[in-house]
């Protein structure tokens, strides 16, 4: 794929890497960005390199997997480092504004406090499937998971939200 052709590509795919992001740092939109101009650099500087064995867009939420990783346990070692894990775990998630809190709907706000209340992993997977349209087997892959644990986190994540919306009177 040219130079060219990735960046037009990179540019289509930024609003859903940007997704993941979010995804990855729990929340922490600011944290989202630095987490995508890293990886954007790591593109760029030829550290991160397509080589054309899945999609591009699989390829590139891994990518974007890794370095939210990265970031999060240089940032933990930081943190043990300077003491400041005595004091308790520093709150990570910004407060929601009244801005976005005034332009949600309901169910909306309903889906993603369930989703909240998954393991991790289920989260990660339900999120990458329905938000990023992703199919299982791609999603797998960007988890660096088998193929089965994809489709188990999947499918137990799928019935936890039926359970709980079902739980809170929503279809």
């Amino acid at each position: 794929m040219s130079e060219r052709s990735l960046e037009q590509r990179l540019e289509e795919l930024h609003p859903a890497g940007f997704g993941w992001a979010v995804q990855c740092c729990g929340g922490d939109r600011q944290e989202a960005e630095d987490v995508l101009q890293t990886t954007y650099l790591k593109i760029l500087d030829g550290r991160a390199r397509f080589e054309g064995r899945s999609s591009l867009k699989t390829w590139l939420f891994g990518v974007i997997r890794r370095t939210a990783a990265e970031r999060r346990r240089a940032r933990w070692a930081r943190d043990l480092l300077s003491l400041r894990w005595r004091n308790g775990h520093p709150n990570r998630l910004a407060p929601p504004t009244p801005e976005t809190l005034s332009g949600e709907a309901e169910t909306a706000r309903t889906l993603r406090l369930a989703l909240a209340a998954l393991p991790a992993r289920q989260r990660a997977v339900l999120h990458l499937v329905f938000y990023q349209d992703l199919t299982v087997e791609e999603t797998a892959e960007v988890l660096a998971i088998s193929l089965g644990s994809a489709r188990t986190h999947y499918h137990r994540g799928k019935a936890a939200l039926r359970a709980r919306l079902q739980r809170e009177g929503r279809p």
